[in-house]
């Protein structure tokens, strides 16, 4: 695994995983000196940004139920002007499956009403092994050229098949192309998601399912598409604000495995209405991915089809404040990469690893964070509510001992719910007391591992310290835990 190097389209991103990582800001119940770092980094407290009635906070309030939960997405998902967006279910059998039968598939378009935009930017994966659908995305990037839909599928990710990918995905932009009156295919941007290998179904999608997406238009709430564009996700996830211009940004994602970013099998779509140029765009997009999705990880695998796709209608005139947009993209980028890690297959935990002083780079800060949140010991005893630090510091000392074996470890400190755990080379863990605060720290994260919604934003907070002999780059890493449920949610995947 090498650090993310960046790319013209973002470069890196992320797969499908039951530990992920990510960095994002949120509160919880930890001690105020341990949250001071986080909070001094969020987006809202660095800007004139203010999250209204109709915008996601930075924490989302604690829900009771399902209907609770989408209730208040449906809230918080009113749509940028000039976007529409349409849906439709579907079947086919798969070629190289075909004893399963009858299998279903989701079509969800995005439409930018108001035509053709300049405006919009994308970032892809890093795997070698890209989608079909990253490479037409990839091809329309440096091309150059407007765009005015996304066409999005799930089940099939329409990689590395036995077909001729590229055409498919064509055929199906075609389509989407057809229907709205647009000029050629090369104005629609094609996304797909679900099992690697498998041959997209495009005259399913093309001759049925894409016709009736667009029948389906509304231009009211994006959630429609965000609980679309699920596969194995639990809650669909919207993060949304309201620009003191009174421009909106509006976020979707859709990522539960496969994901370690540079990205993760993770898509999400980014709608504004704000004036905005390609070139800022692109810029501003790139910042964001390295800074949210590229600082998660479920499971430590990347996905072939990562892709973050932000596109601007420019229907609100009045000037924007390109911090205040860079800031307002950085607030529903974090929001959604950190909706995925809790929403991962089987997550009955997020963990949030907070590192301080780092002596080393940033990506050399992003690999120690994943190499902590992606440790099989450390997962399961989290996901078990055992506070075995022993787990912990084991893949610290092994990340530093493989990457960073120079680096002065005399000072580091680790913490567990904001508890001194580790200081001056030696445990600090004596008496039961300690071990029962520490595991009632766990507990107190927990929320189950097939809730279909989120009841709560709290975490297992992990503090590492580098200390007076450390440097000054400071990082936040989510992951989430391992349980028997992302084993049964992976070995079933397919049917």
């Amino acid at each position: 695994d090498k650090p993310h190097q960046p790319q013209q389209s973002c470069g890196t991103m992320w797969k499908y995983s039951s530990s992920l990582l990510l960095l994002v800001i949120s509160t919880s119940k930890l001690s105020q000196a341990f949250l001071a770092p986080v909070a001094a980094s969020s987006p809202l407290s660095a800007s004139k940004l203010q999250a209204g009635a109709k915008d996601t906070p930075e924490t989302l309030p604690d829900f009771e139920t399902a209907q609770d939960y989408l209730t208040y997405m449906e809230s918080v998902s009113k749509l940028p002007k000039g976007f529409a967006t349409g849906t439709a279910d579907g079947t086919f059998v798969s070629v190289e499956a075909p004893s399963l039968g009858d299998l279903k598939i989701r079509g969800t378009v995005i439409h930018v009403t108001s035509g053709p935009t300049d405006s919009w930017a994308a970032c892809y994966t890093s795997n070698k092994f890209p989608g079909s659908p990253v490479k037409v995305g990839r091809s329309r990037l440096a091309a150059g050229g407007p765009i005015q839909a996304i066409v999005i599928n799930n089940k099939v990710s329409n990689v590395c098949s036995g077909g001729d990918g590229e055409a498919d995905a064509e055929l199906v932009c075609s389509a989407v192309a057809k229907g709205l009156g647009l000029p050629s295919a090369d104005y629609v941007i094609p996304s797909s998601t679900g099992v690697i290998g498998w041959r997209l179904p495009a005259k399913e999608l093309a001759n049925d399912i894409v016709p009736l997406a667009l029948k389906n238009m509304q231009s009211d709430s994006v959630l429609n598409a965000a609980r679309a564009i699920m596969t194995t996700d639990r809650f669909p996830k919207v993060r949304s604000i309201t620009l003191s211009n009174g421009a909106r940004l509006v976020g979707i994602a859709k990522g539960a495995g496969m994901i370690e970013p540079n990205m993760a099998t993770m898509l999400s779509y980014l709608m504004t209405d704000a004036v905005v140029s390609k070139a800022d765009l692109q810029r501003i997009l790139s910042k964001v991915v390295d800074e949210s999705f590229n600082c998660l990880s479920i499971d430590g695998d990347e996905s072939t089809s990562d892709s973050v796709v932000a596109v601007a209608s420019n229907q609100v005139k009045e000037a924007v404040d390109l911090q205040e947009f860079e800031d307002a993209m950085l607030f529903v980028g974090k929001g959604l990469a950190a909706d995925i890690v809790r929403n991962g297959e089987g997550t009955s935990h997020v963990m949030r690893v907070q590192i301080e002083k780092f002596p080393g780079t940033k990506r050399e800060a992003r690999f120690l964070g994943r190499h902590i949140v992606n440790s099989p010991l450390f997962k399961c005893a989290v996901a078990g509510n055992d506070p075995n630090t022993g787990r912990l510091a084991g893949a610290i000392g092994s990340f530093m001992g493989k990457y960073m074996p120079d680096t002065d470890l005399s000072t580091m400190s680790l913490t567990l719910g904001g508890r001194l755990i580790f200081s001056n080379g030696k445990f600090v863990l004596e008496g039961d007391a300690v071990e029962k605060a520490l595991s009632q720290h766990m507990k107190d994260a927990e929320y189950g591992d097939s809730t279909v919604f989120p009841p709560h934003q709290r975490f297992v907070e992990i503090g590492v310290d580098f200390g007076s002999a450390g440097g000054d780059l400071s990082l936040t890493i989510l992951g989430s835990d391992l349980t028997q449920e992302y084993v049964v949610v992976n070995a079933d995947y397919r049917s």
